[in-house]
């Protein structure tokens, strides 16, 4: 009756711990999982601040460009009715006329 007892109590401390151990186990999967998620958005605001940080300099570059423009060589922005776009297609003769009469002024 003793041996049985302790058999039983021995059978009772082992599935004990195999449940702790599927629980630990399941435990660290989830976490595995969340570990990658976190990895995959830490990448990707990695990437945007790459992008970003781009951005910023071509912006800064830009307004330098400008400033330098506007300071040292006296330039300034053209107003509206002054901006002519050109298209990047080929221009027939009355286009080329028009281009030529506006580089004159």
């Amino acid at each position: 009756m003793r041996m049985f007892k302790l058999n039983l109590s021995l059978i009772l401390i082992l599935v004990v711990c195999a449940l702790g151990v599927v629980s630990v186990q399941h435990e660290a999967r989830k976490l595995k999982m969340a570990l990658e998620n976190e990895r995959k958005i830490t990448r990707n605001l990695e990437v945007e601040w790459g992008r970003l940080q781009l951005e910023q300099s071509t912006l800064i570059a830009r307004r330098h460009i400008e400033n330098a423009a506007i300071e040292q060589l006296n330039m300034e922005v053209p107003s509206a009715n002054h901006v002519q776009i050109i298209s990047a297609g080929k221009l027939n003769d009355s286009q080329w006329a028009e281009l030529e009469h506006a580089e004159k002024f």
